[in-house]
């Protein structure tokens, strides 16, 4: 009994649920008709709209994005010259005070032969 009911249930009442369905639609498009395709035509042209906004933003990150990381690599070649350029002036100055500096061992012989010279 009880599997009666629900099967009973699963059907509309006037026996036919397309053609509810059909007759719902009928009388919305009496009633709304005009407004819904004008709706649906403003849709359709926002939703263009928004696509094409979307592609042009895309673009414009990728090419901002290319831009970035070339500008990354150019950077880093720049440091890297620098870098470099400060290594090699370093270098150079240490050489250039290793023969400024006088070696104390070199230094304390010295005076020890001028020591012995004058006493002499």
């Amino acid at each position: 009994m009880k599997e009666q009911v629900k099967e009973e249930t699963k059907e509309p009442l006037n026996g036919n649920s397309n053609n509810a369905n059909s007759k719902i639609d009928a009388i919305k498009e009496l009633i709304f008709g005009e407004n819904i395709q004008a709706y649906n035509s403003e849709f359709e042209a926002l939703k263009a709209d928004i696509l094409s906004k979307k592609e042009e933003l895309q673009n414009l990150i990728s090419t901002v994005e290319s831009e970035l990381l070339q500008n990354i690599d150019t950077l880093s070649t720049d440091i890297n010259i620098r870098i470099s350029d400060l290594e090699n002036s370093l270098n150079d100055k240490m050489d250039n005070l290793d023969d400024k500096k006088v070696n104390r061992k070199l230094l304390s012989e010295l005076f020890i032969k001028l020591g012995e010279k004058i006493s002499d």
